[in-house]
This record gives structure tokens, sequence and C-alpha cells, in this order.
């Protein structure tokens, strides 16, 4: 029987009994409909994972008593940042949610000139927190105790500038943009691996004056195939590729 999987912003020990916030006892009580005695797995993002047992509901909040640790990751060797330009509608949910299935490390949700969607100001960081909850039902759902991180949302100016303020090292990511026009296949320039940040466009495409900005910063173009993707396959076709390049998919 499958053991139900819950993030939690706690800090979390052996042998402690614990209330839990609204919004996962909301999920246990009303959602799933747990009771007493319902065994669970909690994690707080900060390594492995705690066994937790369901013990009662007290005034909506669910009290549980963490169990043992165990320090078990399902983290990808291959440190995947997306630079992803903003879909439309529930297209970015669903890039969120396969990226973090996939193994992503970081999500940087770009605004570029071809973008359908025009974020206003005051609702950025509503944006960025709905993702990263979605991030965060992924991880719950896949096995994952770290949930990566989702930036907010920049332009590609301001993005490539942060990777390029990394500076160069053991670290330094492989960078590579998504252009079905390029000579160049994917799978060519990922041999050997280890880091890596895939751009992509919306669904109108990187802009020429983008794709020179990207090429700028180190990005070496690159095709997945003689087929064109959409935005939201594109990201999770590349991401899968990647991983499969590291061995990722193969344990």
């Amino acid at each position: 029987m499958r053991t139900t999987r819950i993030h939690v912003t706690l800090e979390l020990g052996c042998d402690r009994e614990l209330l839990l916030p609204a919004a996962p006892s909301l999920h246990l009580l009303r959602v799933l409909r747990l009771r007493p005695g319902a065994a669970l797995t909690l994690f707080n993002g900060s390594g492995g994972e705690y066994a937790a047992e369901l013990l009662a509901a007290e005034r909506g909040c669910a009290r549980v008593r963490v169990q043992g640790h165990a320090a078990v990751e399902r983290e990808s060797p291959l440190h995947l940042t997306l630079l992803q330009g903003i879909a439309r509608g529930e297209r970015m949910d669903l890039i969120v949610q396969k990226a973090t299935e996939l193994g992503v490390t970081a999500i940087v949700p770009l605004a570029c000139e071809h973008s359908v969607v025009r974020v206003e100001a005051s609702a950025l960081e509503r944006r960025r927190e709905r993702w990263q909850a979605v991030a965060i039902g992924a991880c719950e759902q896949c096995g994952r105790n770290r949930v990566p991180v989702i930036h907010p949302i920049s332009e590609l100016a301001t993005a490539c500038a942060a990777i390029a303020a990394a500076g160069p090292g053991e670290s330094e990511p492989l960078r590579l943009m998504l252009v079905p026009e390029s000579a160049d296949a994917l799978a060519s320039l990922a041999a050997g691996v280890r880091s890596a940040a895939v751009l992509v466009g919306p669904e109108g495409g990187l802009s020429g004056r983008e794709q020179l900005l990207a090429q700028r910063a180190g990005f070496r173009a690159c095709r997945l195939g003689p087929r064109i993707l959409r935005t939201e396959t594109a990201p999770l076709a590349a991401l899968a590729a990647l991983q499969a390049l590291a061995g990722d998919l193969a344990n």
C-alpha cells in the first residue's frame, strides 16, 4: 500500500509529536480522509525523509508522531537548470510539474519578447508561489526529498547575467539553447555533461535578439530531432535526453 508523502516547512526530528499546518492538514483530513493510525512520510527539503503516523485531528489540524529518519535521496547526478519562456494557461504548470519529476534542480521562468503571457508586476510573486507549490506537489508524488527552486520571473538578459556571475570552474554548466533550425543535435554536445542550463523559448520562440544575447552568454544552439516541438514538450524531451545521457534513467 502506498504511503502518503507530505512536504512541511517544519523542523523534523525522531520521536516527536507535531501539529501540521493548515494546508497539509486539509489535504490529509478532508481530501484523503485519512484516519488515526495512517502511515505518512514527511520531508522538509533538508535531506532524507521521516516515517510518521497520524495521531488525531485537533481543531482542523493533523497531529502526527514523527518516527525514524531515512537518509534516502532520489536526486539526479546531473545538476539541471531550466530557463523556460512562460507558457500560457496550464502549460506552465505542466512544465514545472514534469520537469520536477525529471529531476530538474532549478527553474527560471522568462518573460520573452514573443511571450503570449504577460504577468502584471503585482502578480509576479503570486505566480512564482503557485509554481513553487506545483513543484512541491510533484516532489510529494515522485519521491524526491529536495524541492527544486522556482526563481522569480525575469528577462533573459537578467537570467544570463546571473548564470555568468557564477564564473568558470568545474561546476560551470553546459549552456544549451533549443533552436529547431540548429545544425547541432543536443546529444552531440552533451556527452559527459554533469551540469547543464537549458534555455527554451515560449510559444512564439526566442527572438533573433534573444538568441544572439544567449549566444554571447555562452549558450550553444541545438535541436531535438527533425520535428518542431511545442514549448511544453521541448523542455521535457531535453531534460529526459540529458538524464538518459547522464545515466539517471538507468538507475
